[in-house]
């Protein structure tokens, strides 16, 4: 069993509240959640209005399928015009660890 963890911070782009905030973030992950078929939450930033740090986390038997998806979600962040990618982290536990 392998898990994967991706960390997204991520800057909105014209942004004014909170409320304009999960407008944008809300139906993100919906997106990724459905699409990809992973957990994913709004996990920081949660007082700042045009910052976003979100969760995305994956569990399959291979390795390199834990990869791909979390590849293909960060591209779709990347592709979302309304925001801007600031960085991207990731861990992968496998059986060893």
């Amino acid at each position: 069993m392998f898990v994967g963890a991706l960390e997204l911070d991520v800057l909105l782009g014209d942004v004014r509240s909170l409320k304009q905030k999960r407008s944008v973030v809300r139906p993100l992950v919906a997106e990724l959640r459905k699409r990809f078929e992973v957990a994913v939450a709004e996990a920081g930033h949660l007082d700042l209005h045009r910052r976003a740090l979100i969760g995305v986390a994956v569990v399959a038997a291979d390795g390199t399928h834990v990869r791909d998806v979390l590849d293909e979600c960060e591209r779709f962040v990347v592709g979302r015009p309304e925001l801007e990618l600031l960085s991207a982290h990731r861990r992968l536990i496998g059986p060893e660890d």
